[in-house]
C-alpha cells in the first residue's frame, strides 16, 4: 500500500507540526494542562485536534480503496486533496490569526475527501458483497 503509506507519512509531518505549535503555544503560556481559557492555546488546541477527528478515517478508507484495487489516480486525488486540506485548515488555526479561505478551504476539501471516499467504499464493497 505504497500511496496510502505515502500520504499518511505526509499528513504525519502535519500532525508533527501542530503537535509542536501547541507545545509551543503551552511554553508561551505557561499552561501546561488544558486551556486556561487562553484564546490562542484553544485555537491551536482545536486545529490538531480537528485533525485527529478527520485524518484517521479519511486514510483508513484510503487504505482499504487501494487494496481493493481503485486505481493509483483516484487514490492520489484523494490523498492529495486531504493533505492540501488539512495543510490549509492546520496553517488557518496554527499559524495565522484569521484565515478563513485556509479555514473553508481546509473542511470543504475534507469533507469532500470524506464524502467521496465514504461513497466508492459502499459502492465497492456492495459490488462485492451483492453482485458476486
Amino acid at each position: 500500500m505504497p500511496i496510502t503509506m505515502f500520504y499518511t507519512g505526509c499528513l504525519s509531518l502535519v500532525l508533527l507540526s501542530l503537535a509542536a505549535k501547541v507545545i509551543s503555544t503551552r511554553g508561551t503560556t505557561g499552561i501546561n494542562v488544558g486551556d486556561g481559557g487562553d484564546e490562542r492555546l484553544i485555537r491551536v488546541m482545536r486545529g490538531q485536534a480537528n485533525f485527529i477527528e478527520y485524518v484517521p478515517i479519511c486514510l483508513l478508507m484510503l487504505g482499504a480503496l487501494e487494496l481493493s484495487g481503485l486505481g493509483a489516480v483516484w487514490l492520489h486525488v484523494f490523498g492529495a486533496a486531504l493533505l492540501l486540506g488539512r495543510l490549509m485548515h492546520g496553517y488557518a488555526f496554527a499559524l495565522s490569526e484569521h484565515s478563513p479561505i485556509g479555514r473553508l478551504g481546509g473542511i470543504v476539501l475534507t469533507l469532500s475527501v470524506l464524502g467521496f471516499e465514504s461513497l466508492f467504499c459502499v459502492s465497492i464493497a456492495a459490488t462485492e458483497l451483492f453482485l458476486k
